[in-house]
């Protein structure tokens, strides 16, 4: 054989025992303790935190719950990754296979909750992938990785424990269960703080409200557009049921007493001054009508465009 060929052989042979051999695995680290922060990525203080938690829930359930966290899995695929720790560690009691194995590999982005087959009944692929979605996910998006984790661990936790509150995902549940866990939480504050935040807020749309009950034509519009406001912010200074008292009376009695004003002579004046004079004087306020008794607006004159158009440009983006 001549010195080329042998050394075509020779890098085919090469070439062949590359494909041949096995693909490099991430290694197994040693299993010593419930949080194994391999990648180093966790604060001290979080990794106590959650050992503890982990600890407790254990000694109350008999389920084991590790985290792991490692740089990189090397190009294996993270379910694969799961499955072997799982197997080296051999999480959960025998006979109860009552394990879960966390595994977040933030240099490749990908992160696994592996669940013994003993809790597959309780933590389900649909409640560990909530947990993933709702409550990890947007922490590791911001960096945030002790949050991340501890989060998704007090989730586990509290799925295990029939607390599923905080991964609760309403967007499978029927009609039924989706109403029964929309609510809005009664308002935690003091009486002070009520009465400040109150006059802050019912001031506002206190104003707007009375602008709209003493101007003529736009008034209907701030009518609508108030809905939401009476709706949602009053929940904060009297609760849900207090909001709901407070819609009703504005629902009602703003078009009653704009219909009742309507008839007034002063009322009449204003809605006949804007038609004619462009301007009218309600209760200290000044109006300014653009052209139309739809279209007055409180305080300056009307607004128009200058003749320029758009070429086009810009910017879209995606997360």
């Amino acid at each position: 054989m001549n010195p080329a060929s042998w050394r075509v052989s020779l890098l085919l042979s090469c070439f062949m025992l590359g494909l041949l051999a096995p693909a490099r695995a991430a290694d197994v680290p040693f299993l010593s303790g419930r949080v194994v922060d391999n990648a180093e990525i966790l604060q001290a203080a979080t990794r106590d935190k959650i050992a503890v938690m982990l600890k407790v829930h254990e000694q109350a359930t008999g389920n084991q719950i590790a985290i792991l966290t490692v740089r990189t899995l090397d190009g294996e695929a993270v379910e694969d990754y799961a499955v072997r720790v799982f197997a080296s560690w051999k999480l959960g009691q025998k006979g109860k296979d009552n394990g879960v194995l966390v595994v977040v590999a933030p240099q490749d982005r990908k992160m696994r909750i592996e669940v013994g087959y003993g809790l597959e009944g309780t933590l389900t692929d649909a409640a560990a992938s909530r947990i993933i979605r709702n409550v990890m996910t947007p922490q590791f998006k911001a960096g945030d990785f002790d949050k991340g984790i501890a989060d998704g661990a007090a989730a586990i936790v509290a799925q295990l424990e029939g607390k599923p509150g905080v991964a609760a995902d309403t967007a499978g549940e029927s009609p039924a269960q989706g109403a029964k866990s929309m609510h809005f939480n009664e308002p935690n504050l003091a009486w002070p703080e009520r009465i400040l935040l109150g006059a802050f807020i019912f001031g506002i749309i206190g104003l707007f409200t009375f602008v709209g009950i003493m101007t003529p034509g736009v008034g209907w519009f701030l009518y609508v557009f108030l809905i939401p406001f009476w709706a949602m912010f009053p929940i904060i200074i009297v609760g849900t049921r207090g909001a709901l008292t407070l819609l009703g009376i504005y629902v009602v009695g703003y078009p009653i007493t704009k219909l009742l004003l309507a008839r007034s002579a002063w009322y009449e004046k204003a809605a006949q001054d804007l038609k004619s004079k462009g301007t009218a004087s309600v209760g200290g306020f000044t109006f300014t009508s653009s052209g139309s008794s739809s279209g007055s607006s409180s305080g300056g004159g009307g607004f128009s465009g200058g003749g320029g158009s758009s070429g086009g440009g810009g910017s879209s983006g995606s997360w």
